[in-house]
């Protein structure tokens, strides 16, 4: 856990430029499908440079591309794999019958073998114990790193996107992985030892919690997510006696206002 906690800190401007890329990808799109409709059946030199170039201008104008949005991923990959050899080889290694891993001793091996979670060992595989105890925990980490999944997905597209963008080719793949990416967790999870399950989770959960703080304080114009901005800098001005001013600025939520000064009753003197 503590090392999820390490390399999610590191990649936090990551994850900020992931979030700020798949909602410009998103965004995008109306105006992606206006080009490739524009250049439909044109296969000559000239078009398909045209194509491109206004592709690129796109890209551009909305700040992002289709790879920043893989950064993160890509990044943890050789840490997951990495995990994925040491634990699945863990108790070989303590035995003595398998080679060391880097700093991986047989001792060191033997120190977190002998390490569990609720009686489930970080080594354990649900498809190679006959521990019960692991079985319950390997189920219930594999629900709860689906559920983790779908949550976080679900709310990166369905909560920071605006309408025009959950339409269309590319918004139909996402919402079928959506679904597909979590189906597919749960039915390979049970390949993954306990270790594993418990970094994806826990990898989840962090990454659940940094959307809900970037989205919130940095919606995608046109979203739920900055309706719900805006209430709340509405609902603030309000208290603070400040009447919000309509305004038309799609690109930044921000609310201005004049302040109301409270009007004194007129007293009459006596006399």
């Amino acid at each position: 856990m503590a090392l999820t906690l390490v390399i999610r800190v590191a990649l936090i401007p990551l994850f900020v430029k992931q979030i700020k890329a798949s909602r410009g990808m998103q965004i995008m799109q109306p105006e992606l499908q206006a080009v490739q409709k524009k250049y439909k059946g044109k296969s000559d030199p000239a078009s398909r440079e045209a194509m491109t170039r206004e592709t690129m201008e796109l890209y551009k104008k909305h700040g992002t591309n289709p790879f920043a949005s893989c950064l993160p991923i890509l990044l943890q990959s050789p840490i997951f794999f990495a995990l994925f050899r040491v634990l699945n080889n863990l108790k070989n290694i303590s035995a003595g019958t398998h080679d060391g891993i880097g700093p991986i001793n047989q001792t060191i091996a033997h120190d977190i073998e002998s390490s569990t979670l609720f009686g489930a060992r970080l080594s354990d595989v649900f498809l190679q114990t006959d521990n019960t105890a692991a079985r319950v925990v390997v189920i219930i980490l594999i629900v709860a790193m689906s559920v983790t999944t779908f949550t976080t997905q679900r709310q990166l597209t369905m909560k920071n996107m605006p309408k025009a963008a959950l339409e269309g080719p590319m918004a139909s793949t996402q919402k079928m992985m959506l679904y597909v990416l979590p189906l597919v967790f749960a039915v390979s999870g049970v390949n993954f030892p306990v270790g594993v399950l418990i970094y994806w989770t826990v990898t989840n959960l962090w990454s659940m919690g940094q959307q809900f703080y970037t989205i919130k304080r940095m919606p995608a114009p046109g979203s739920e997510a900055e309706r719900a901005f805006r209430e709340r800098q509405a609902r603030k001005l309000a208290a603070k006696g400040i009447v919000p001013e309509t305004t038309t600025d799609t690109e930044t939520p921000k609310i201005s206002g004049q302040r109301v000064q409270p009007q004194r009753k007129n007293r009459k003197k006596k006399g």
